[in-house]
């Protein structure tokens, strides 16, 4: 008695809600405002993506954006507005959804992941990086997952949400880099005379740059040597060069100059006088006389 009455007092204040007429024009309504709204989304992502992913993967992204919109609003909106009972619907997909669930988590997890480093941009290809400890050139950017291309030549897949989620090293995406030299020299070589050379040497390589210059100072005094910091700045794409290279042309020119790198040496003191002989004694009597 009561349902009967909350039913007639809600149609006695609107009449259309029971109109096939007004059903049919809100459902229209719906689907209409819908494909407007998914269409507006993909044209901003095609838009906005265009430079950032491959024609084919942004094309399966938009696809998948509009018919997934369309599916929502019928499921999630119409058919409740018509009063169709979709438990049967949901009960015969229900099984497949958790079987299907499983083996999609991580495909969308790496969809949505690869998404979001297309939009951010943290890496593009062709940069030198170190993502989960993996060096190499990024090869490709895939909507489920990035290629790397080791110094070896190997190629390695990483799935994007493995990307997205670890720390990732972009050696190039500064367009300057910085290295380091620690130059041990002898105590008792020059080294103001040593630190003058070293910046010549610097002076006179086309890749060294001047702003931000280099920077060479004496830093610690060790136990078998003077060590000399050596910092240097160059363009990106070439520090590696320059840096194996300049390193044996510093040594070279310090001991044409008289000045030699330092190693580790080891004075001994013994308590009492050493009882010693040369090895071409040893050698002529055939044994070692005590």
């Amino acid at each position: 008695m009561s349902n009967n009455s909350t039913t007639s007092t809600v149609s006695s204040y609107i009449p259309a809600l029971s109109d096939p007429l007004f059903q049919i024009t809100t459902v229209i309504a719906v689907l209409f405002f819908t494909i407007l709204i998914a269409k507006g989304i993909t044209i901003y992502l095609q838009r906005s993506l265009k430079d950032k992913m491959d024609k084919e993967h942004l094309n399966i992204l938009i696809k998948s954006i509009y018919y997934g919109s369309i599916v929502i609003a019928v499921v999630g909106v119409i058919f409740p507005y018509l009063q169709i009972n979709t438990s049967g619907l949901l009960v015969a997909g229900g099984v497949v959804g958790i079987v299907l669930g499983f083996a999609s988590q991580s495909i969308m997890g790496n969809l949505i992941s690869g998404i979001f480093l297309m939009v951010e941009r943290p890496i593009k290809i062709g940069d030198q990086v170190n993502i989960d400890n993996k060096l190499g050139y990024v090869e490709d950017i895939k909507i489920i997952s990035t290629i790397i291309r080791t110094y070896d030549g190997l190629f390695i897949r990483l799935p994007n949400e493995t990307v997205f989620t670890t720390s990732i090293t972009n050696y190039v995406a500064n367009l300057t880099r910085r290295f380091e030299y620690v130059v041990g020299i002898r105590y008792n070589d020059d080294a103001d005379e040593a630190i003058k050379i070293i910046k010549d040497i610097i002076d006179w390589e086309p890749f060294a740059l001047v702003n931000p210059g280099p920077s060479i100072f004496v830093d610690t005094l060790g136990d078998n040597a003077v060590n000399i910091i050596v910092r240097i700045w160059a363009p990106a794409t070439q520090w590696y060069d320059m840096k194996t290279r300049l390193l044996w042309i510093i040594k070279k020119t310090l001991e044409e100059n008289g000045i030699e790198i330092a190693f580790p040496q080891r004075t001994i003191w013994f308590a009492s006088e050493l009882n010693t002989r040369k090895m071409s004694d040893i050698s002529e009597t055939g044994y070692d006389e005590q």
